[in-house]
């Protein structure tokens, strides 16, 4: 068998040899279009959810629509971005896609969307008069319709709750923007001045990227240049492969539970997975898993690829190429009708904690084929959102701002798990208090973590996060959504279980109120608050064998109190520590 470093293998079966030395500068030439135009678009965007939180992604694509290279940054966009040029190429035949055309879609169940929200772009790359690839990207735009501000409900029922549905169409026609069509989906905004500004953003960075793309091709030439994707992808179809055969034998499963289907109430959803290998490949089997969703946790196919191919690099191989050639090796089985392979028009709009959900659950699965120092606690798992809509009192304008926060990250076999992170498929940066002040008419009260809410082990859990907002005018419309309110993230090897998500209206107040995880178009009076508390990571190994040390150090911290420090360490482990506080060593 030929060495890794100097080998890959084509589709047909035939060795390929290349350089690995050239195949790494050409792969980080890609990606450095990809990170140009990822910074073009951060700093050309109106809207805080692309300029502040960077919920956005870029890629670039091969003439064939398979991807070559994705910008670093949320991997449930994966989905979208090979959904959205999959669909253009099943649409239009290739006679018909010119230099200079662009194409826009958000469709999840026909364009290869992932929820409304996410906007995507795709522009042919032309060189010499031949198409060689596309540049494309996604944005999370702020509102696209629906019956809710932010478009997003974990109790929407239908796709047609959601907003508006865009099939993959033509936004421009050799260089000239359609501009009866940024009108349309403008219009059917609360914020249409921000979409259209976005959008023509998202328009303008493909075309930096296609530029790029083509001064590349220009030093290379288009044979070397095709020549160079092929090894790219070969070797990462054949490194993947590697790493598959090296897995240990036999069906390994997990099941973990989403609280509710979205509608805040009702039984725990299933999300099961087992995986082995066969015939060479990894089969990642979903039976098991629950029904379709009434709400809007439902798992499109886009959604749920980008999920199992980021579970898949991250637990065999992190430091693999994102792109098609990870794709060839995996089998990924749904049941029809499920929550992970719904039937239009089930909607998707919180697809996210389901996708969380299920990412625990592969892991879960792979920590019987994953050596033991790369074994993990479940973490939160979950992508608790906030939303804040009304009219500004100024202008009168409508605004909507929304921000998905992170948890705890599970304990590992030799560390604690990290405190207020994203996890898994999102990685958003958080919205500053300062932006969330001057961008919209609300107070933010509080925001830091909660104490006691990581799950205690020999490494304990991280701890989850905790934001308290005032309304400061009358008619404040709230909508939230969470989950592990229920039930925390389950410990591994003898740790406890994370702390449980909360959302209270009015904390601290006698007029208190406990809400549901799941909550939408909630009106608040001026003065009311609005505090969410998402849940911690599971911890790792038996409580009682935390060194002394760490736990004087969570007590120090008010990382845990005293007394959940006896309850959950011992009174002796806890006083132990407490005297090493008093009389610290020299």
């Amino acid at each position: 068998m030929p060495n890794l470093a100097t080998a890959a293998t084509m589709q047909n079966g035939a060795e390929r040899t290349f350089d690995p030395i050239a195949m790494e500068v050409f792969n980080n030439r890609l990606l450095t279009i990809t990170e140009m135009m990822a910074i073009s678009m951060m700093r050309s965007s109106f809207s805080p959810q692309i300029k502040e939180r960077r919920d956005f992604s870029v890629g670039l694509f091969d003439r064939r629509g398979w991807l070559v290279a994705q910008g670093t940054h949320i991997p449930v966009h994966l989905g979208s971005l090979l959904g959205c040029v999959e669909g253009l190429l099943k649409r239009y035949p290739l006679e018909d896609i010119r230099p200079g055309d662009a194409f826009i879609c958000n469709d999840p169940y026909v364009a290869g969307g992932t929820h409304l929200p996410d906007i995507s772009i795709a522009t042919p790359i032309f060189f010499d008069g031949a198409l060689v690839g596309f540049a494309a990207n996604i944005g999370h735009h702020s509102d696209v319709g629906g019956a809710v501000p932010g478009s997003t409900a974990a109790n929407a029922k239908t796709l047609f709750e959601e907003g508006l549905r865009i099939p993959v169409m033509r936004v421009a026609r050799s260089g000239l923007v359609n501009e009866e069509l940024i009108e349309l989906v403008a219009l059917n905004s609360r914020l249409p001045e921000e979409r259209a500004l976005d959008l023509r953003v998202q328009i303008a960075t493909n075309d930096r990227g296609v530029e790029a793309t083509k001064q590349l091709i220009n030093r290379m030439g288009v044979a070397k240049f095709e020549h160079a994707v092929e090894d790219v992808l070969a070797y990462t179809r054949r490194r993947l492969k590697r790493r598959i055969a090296d897995l240990a034998p036999g069906k390994h499963s997990f099941t973990t539970f989403i609280d509710d289907d979205g509608l805040g109430e009702g039984d725990p959803v299933p999300m099961a997975a087992t995986v082995f290998t066969e015939d060479g490949k990894l089969v990642i089997d979903l039976e098991g898993t629950g029904k379709e969703a009434r709400g809007a946790l439902n798992v499109a196919e886009s959604a749920l690829r980008a999920t199992v191919y980021y579970c898949v690099k991250t637990l065999l191989d992190p430091e693999l190429m994102a792109n098609a050639g990870l794709m060839d090796a995996i089998d990924i089985r749904a049941p029809e009708g499920s929550i992970v392979n719904p039937r239009p028009p089930a909607a998707c709009g919180a697809r996210t904690i389901a996708c969380q959900r299920l990412a625990g659950a592969i892991f879960g699965a792979f920590q019987g084929l994953v050596a033991e120092s790369t074994r993990i606690a479940s973490g939160h798992d979950n992508l608790p959102s906030i939303s804040f809509s009304g009219r500004r009192p100024d202008t009168g304008e409508v605004y909507v701002c929304g921000e998905s926060m992170g948890g705890g990250g599970g304990a590992r076999s030799d560390s604690d798990g990290m405190d207020g992170i994203h996890v898994h498929i999102t990685n958003s940066l958080n919205l500053p208090t300062e932006a969330f002040e001057s961008e919209y008419p609300v107070l933010v009260e509080e925001y830091g973590l909660v104490s006691g809410s990581g799950g205690p082990g020999r490494h304990r859990g991280g701890m989850g996060i905790t934001r308290q907002v005032r309304a400061l005018h009358d008619g404040t419309i709230f909508s939230g959504r969470s989950d592990r309110h229920k039930h925390g993230a389950p410990g591994f090897e003898g740790g406890w279980d994370g702390g449980r998500g909360r959302l209270l209206r009015n904390s601290g107040r006698p007029d208190e109120e406990s809400l549901s995880s799941k909550i939408a178009h909630l009106v608040l009076k001026a003065g009311e608050t609005v505090r969410i508390e998402t849940p911690g990571g599971g911890g790792f190994g038996p409580p009682a064998e935390r060194p002394i040390a760490e736990l004087a150090r969570d007590l120090r911290d008010e990382i845990i109190s005293v007394a959940e420090a006896e309850k959950a360490y011992g009174s002796e482990h806890t006083k132990a520590a407490l005297a090493m506080l008093a009389d610290p060593p020299s």
